[in-house]
């Protein structure tokens, strides 16, 4: 079999990315950041039989997202320095230690530890997005990353439907076993159908990384983007935080199953990556950033129209859910496109700062969702999700003026 074919760091040519690559690519980014998500709802079985208290137990999905936060200031950035394809490769074999890992624990220390490592390897799908817009032409690099992005916010929202499944047929353990085994046999695809990018780095890894707090303190479209997108991941966050917690309370009272249909139905809100790709192509990044925000702030509203507990409350949350979900889907996507349009060389670095940043807006959202549900139920959980998509929009106004 022919080597892979290497790519120039900055490849302009429309044949440099066909679309079974770009398939591949998104598909790739799904598989590997569902890995940060499959304990979220397996919480509860796995702390029962590991021993971890309800206290505690929150602390399988925090390590997992200090591990993601840790490797996207730290291991994304290598890729303004290192060959891309070599990168994401070493970096899938770290998730892939941590799923095998977090399968045989039998102690919670080795799992949380095992949570740690699987954050910090799930990077990789960070590595694979300015890749893909490194290869992408200038006039659809917006499509392109659409594209990608919508496999990985499929990933994201198809995880925990598919382990509330697997762990109801099998167990725990099992989904695991099986995210190990799908690792390994896209690690072997991509090494042999991803063309090479060699970047040519100007600085060692020392001062790649001192020059991020430069480009977050310098860069005005790096910040708004970051930030914007902060507001909604938190509103996100928060939404799939506290929603499970509501279905399955006395005014709903769905099963575990119940509730991984509900977030199916979400879903539908990915389609939004693509689209949103076309349009940053288009020059109309801004009306389109409102748009999503506004999005955003509505869904929690319409929470709100209907009796609690009732049928029409519960197609209300649906609707929401698919409306939340498209609204940061495509305002991520617009966020990439815009940042990624402030130089080749600085790509990685400016994507890991991106989602270092709104990867904070969303952990504190799902303290919010958390606290907000324990100290007021829905209602107060529904305000304090909608401030932030406010929030967002406020700062969003003052665009012309500060931007």
């Amino acid at each position: 079999m022919n080597a892979p074919a290497k790519i120039a760091p900055d490849a302009t040519a429309e044949s440099a990315l066909p679309p079974w690559l770009t398939l591949l690519l998104a598909g790739a980014c799904g598989l590997i950041v569902a890995n940060i998500y499959y304990a979220q709802p397996l919480i509860g079985p796995i702390s029962a039989e590991l021993g971890l208290s309800p206290a505690a137990a929150g602390l399988i999905v925090t390590m997992t997202q200090i591990g993601y936060g840790a490797g996207l200031l730290l291991i994304v950035p290598l890729g303004d320095l290192i060959e891309n394809r070599r990168l994401v490769l070493a970096v899938m074999g770290l998730a892939v230690l941590g799923v095998v890992v977090a399968a045989l624990a039998g102690a919670a220390s080795v799992f949380l530890l095992a949570s740690l490592v699987i954050g910090f390897g799930s990077v990789a799908v960070q590595i694979l997005v300015p890749y893909a817009a490194h290869l992408a032409p200038e006039h659809a690099r917006g499509r392109v990353v659409g594209n990608v992005m919508s496999g990985l916010m499929l990933g994201i929202m198809l995880a925990r439907p598919v382990a509330s499944f697997v762990t109801a047929l099998w167990s725990w353990q099992a989904m695991f076993w099986l995210s190990a085994a799908a690792m390994l046999a896209l690690g072997l695809v991509l090494r042999l159908a991803l063309p090479a990018r060699h970047p040519n780095p100007a600085m060692g890894y020392g001062a790649l990384l001192g020059s991020m707090g430069r480009l977050a303190r310098g860069n005005a479209v790096l910040r708004r983007r970051a930030l914007y997108q902060a507001g909604l991941f938190g509103a996100f966050s928060l939404f799939w935080t506290a929603t499970p917690l509501l279905l399955t309370g006395p005014q709903f009272g769905l099963s575990q199953r119940g509730v991984a249909l509900f977030a199916l139905a979400g879903v539908a809100g990915a389609i939004s990556a693509p689209i949103a790709g076309r349009v940053a192509d288009r020059g109309w990044t801004r009306p389109a950033t409102g748009l999503a925000m506004l999005a955003v702030a509505f869904s929690f509203l319409m929470t709100r129209l209907a009796e609690p507990g009732s049928t029409l409350a519960l197609g209300l949350l649906v609707a929401a859910a698919v409306l939340l979900d498209f609204g940061v889907s495509a305002n991520v996507v617009l966020g990439q496109r815009a940042i990624f349009s402030l130089g080749a060389e600085l790509r990685s670095r400016l994507n890991g700062l991106y989602m270092a940043t709104f990867f904070i807006g969303g952990a504190l959202g799902s303290a919010l969702g958390g606290w907000s549900y324990a100290s007021g139920g829905w209602p107060l959980t529904a305000w304090v999700g909608l401030a932030l998509p406010v929030l967002a929009l406020l700062y969003y106004l003052t665009e012309r003026r500060g931007g």
